[in-house]
C-alpha cells in the first residue's frame, strides 16, 4: 500500500464536531478517489456524541430520546466523545474491495498499540473491533459505576441491561467478567474507497455508553486504556503510537480484491 498521510482534525477543546468531521470526510474521500491526495487518515476527537449504523435496531437507542446522529456506515449505534481517539482511514483499495481484510487491519494495528501500552487484547469471533476477553477483576473499574456482584442477572435473551439500573451498566462490564470492548470499527466502501473506521477509548467516561445498547450487544461491555491498566491513558499519549502501528500495518500491507 501507499505511504500514509495523517492529518489532525482536532483534539481536546479543539474537538470537532460529528457533522463537521463527516463533511471533511466526504471531501477527502472524493479527492482520494481522484487521486488528487494519498492515502489519508484522519485522526480527531469528538464532542460527546451517539452516531448509529445503518443496521441500528430502535430498541438499541437512547431510552430518554438523547439526540442520534444516523451515518452510513455499517455496524450500530455507539458513542464519541472526550477521552476516545477517533481515526477515519481514507484509502483506495483495489475493487472489488475485500472489506473484512481491512477491518482485519485496522484491528491488528490497534492490538499492536494497545500491546506496547503492556495491554494484551484480541478479536472476539463475529465481533469487529478489539476487545479484553471476560475475567472476574478483585478492583472497581476506574470511572465507572459501582456494581453490586450480589445481584441476580436475568437469564432472558430479550433483556434490556438500560432497564435494570447501574448493576447491569455496560461501563461495569469489567466487574462482572465479560467480555469488554475497548476500540469499535465501522467502516464504509465507495467506489474502491474506504471512509470511517475506528474509535479508542483512551480516557472516556464509559458511562455514556450505558444510555445505548453499544454496538448492539448485549451480552458484553466496553472498557477503555486507563480502566484497564489502572492509570490515566490520555488521547494525547495513544495518539502516536496508534499512528506508527497503523503506519507499519498498512504501509506494509498488499491488499487483494475480494475473490469474487
Amino acid at each position: 500500500m501507499s505511504e500514509l498521510r495523517f492529518v489532525h482534525l482536532g483534539f481536546g477543546a479543539d474537538a470537532v464536531e460529528y457533522q463537521e468531521a463527516w463533511q471533511e470526510q466526504r471531501r477527502v474521500h472524493a479527492a482520494r478517489f481522484a487521486d488528487e491526495i494519498p492515502d489519508t487518515c484522519l485522526m480527531l476527537e469528538h464532542p460527546a456524541v451517539y452516531t448509529a449504523g445503518r443496521r441500528t435496531e430502535d430498541s438499541e437507542r437512547p431510552l430518554d430520546g438523547t439526540p442520534v446522529v444516523d451515518v452510513d456506515r455499517g455496524g450500530k449505534i455507539t458513542w464519541h466523545g472526550p477521552g476516545q481517539l477517533v481515526g477515519y482511514p481514507i484509502l483506495k483499495l483495489p475493487r472489488p474491495v475485500d472489506v473484512i481484510a481491512h477491518v482485519r487491519r485496522l484491528e491488528e494495528a490497534l492490538i499492536r498499540a494497545c500491546a506496547e501500552f503492556g495491554l494484551a487484547t484480541t478479536r472476539v469471533e463475529g465481533r469487529s473491533g478489539v476487545w479484553v476477553l471476560g475475567e472476574a477483576r478483585e478492583r472497581p473499574a476506574t470511572g465507572g459505576l459501582q456494581l453490586d456482584l450480589a445481584a441476580p442477572r436475568p437469564a432472558d435473551d430479550e433483556f434490556d441491561p438500560r432497564l435494570n439500573g447501574p448493576e447491569y451498566a455496560p461501563s461495569n462490564a469489567g466487574q462482572r467478567g465479560e467480555d469488554r470492548k475497548l476500540a469499535a470499527i465501522g467502516i464504509r466502501i465507495a467506489k474502491g474507497v474506504t471512509m470511517h473506521g475506528f474509535a479508542l477509548n483512551c480516557d472516556p467516561d464509559n458511562t455514556w455508553f450505558d444510555r445505548i445498547v453499544p454496538c448492539g450487544i448485549r451480552d458484553a461491555g466496553v472498557t477503555s486504556l486507563s480502566n484497564e491498566l489502572g492509570r490515566r491513558v490520555t488521547v494525547g499519549e495513544v495518539l502516536p503510537v496508534v499512528e506508527k502501528h497503523l503506519r507499519e500495518v498498512l504501509e506494509a500491507a498488499e491488499p487483494l480484491p475480494r475473490a469474487v
